[in-house]
């Protein structure tokens, strides 16, 4: 398993949490306020910020992949002009024919 699925697996069992004590947290202070609800907001206040370091980390991971795919598309392109051209005119051929069909 890559690692940005790995992290995307972790951040939606974080998110989870978040929502689980979030509930929990609703259904506490409905009727009494106290020591118990403290701790309660406390352990939310925690999971929430645990599901933003992940979502940031995600974040990162993803906008990396995007540059590393970026930068190999560029040099495929400078290293393959004349075919990368053909490719080009290809797909636009493909994409006027399937709008011509409608």
């Amino acid at each position: 398993m890559s690692d940005t699925a790995e992290h995307r697996e972790k951040l939606m069992a974080d998110l989870k949490v978040v929502v689980a004590d979030a509930e929990a947290l609703l259904h506490a202070t409905a009727g009494q306020a106290g020591e118990g609800v403290a701790e309660l907001r406390q352990r939310v206040q925690a999971s929430l910020s645990q599901a933003k370091d992940g979502l940031i980390h995600v974040q990162h991971a993803v906008v990396e992949k995007a540059r590393a795919t970026a930068k190999a598309t560029d040099e495929y392109v400078h290293e393959n002009p004349w075919s990368s051209v053909g490719i080009a005119a290809g797909v636009g051929l493909l994409v006027g024919l399937l709008i011509g069909r409608r």
